[in-house]
């Protein structure tokens, strides 16, 4: 790897970590001689990086203006859930029979900690949401179809903030739910039935689509 391609992703790495945590919020600006100052580079590892992210659906660039984190609307986000709905379905049936025993076992482990966080706690989200992600992009980790799973990954990336404060918005007390749904689904994996899983994954999506639908309030710009 260039030193120009390692400064790169190292930014890259940066401005992931602050989309997905919501310290850049949509609509937001992201300006390249702030960033390459702040993290002392020069401003090519920053515009290297930018595109990296804009592939991944975490920013979009705006000709004549630069780059930022995509605003949507509530039909956008309500869109992107139903393309959820129907790629993550094919990812699972694609993952499943290559995952391993080893594979399992993170995904249950993955559970495990999820259900042992601290309930009525705020601060537990940002933890939740960091698991949450982890746990369904692993289940897909058998799939060998690479335009598969940067497809459902960038559908990941470009709902991120919506789900973040819908999360905060419910609080924990509907985490039992999305617990149970996450148990049925790691039981069908375990099972290495394909039939129950995408059925138990396209409720799960849906129920979440079907809930940001009655807070408007999380789409206001």
């Amino acid at each position: 790897m260039t030193e120009v391609a390692a400064a790169s992703a190292r930014v890259a790495d940066h401005l992931r970590r602050a989309i997905l945590a919501g310290e850049i919020a949509p609509g937001e600006w992201i300006r390249q001689e702030e960033v390459a100052e702040r993290l002392g580079s020069s401003r090519l590892p920053v515009r290297e990086a930018l595109r990296i992210l804009e592939a991944e659906g975490l920013t979009e660039h705006e000709r004549h203006k630069g780059a930022r984190v995509p605003s949507l609307t509530m039909h956008e986000v309500d869109v992107v859930y139903r393309m959820r709905e129907q790629l993550e379905q094919l990812a699972i049936s694609e993952s499943i029979p290559h995952l391993t025993s080893a594979d399992v076992r993170h995904l249950a482990e993955l559970q495990g900690r999820i259900e042992a966080l601290p309930k009525g706690d705020d601060a537990a989200v940002a933890d939740f949401l960091e698991l949450d992600r982890e746990f369904h992009l692993s289940s897909y980790t058998g799939c060998t179809i690479d335009q598969l799973t940067s497809s459902v990954t960038r559908l990941w990336n470009s709902t991120a903030h919506y789900r973040r404060t819908f999360v905060t918005l419910t609080g924990p007390g509907r985490r039992w739910v999305i617990n149970a749904e996450h148990r049925l689904l790691l039981d069908a994996i375990s099972r290495r039935d394909v039939v129950d899983a995408e059925r138990t994954l396209a409720g799960h999506i849906r129920r979440t689509r079907i809930e940001l639908g009655k807070h408007p309030e999380i789409f206001t710009r």
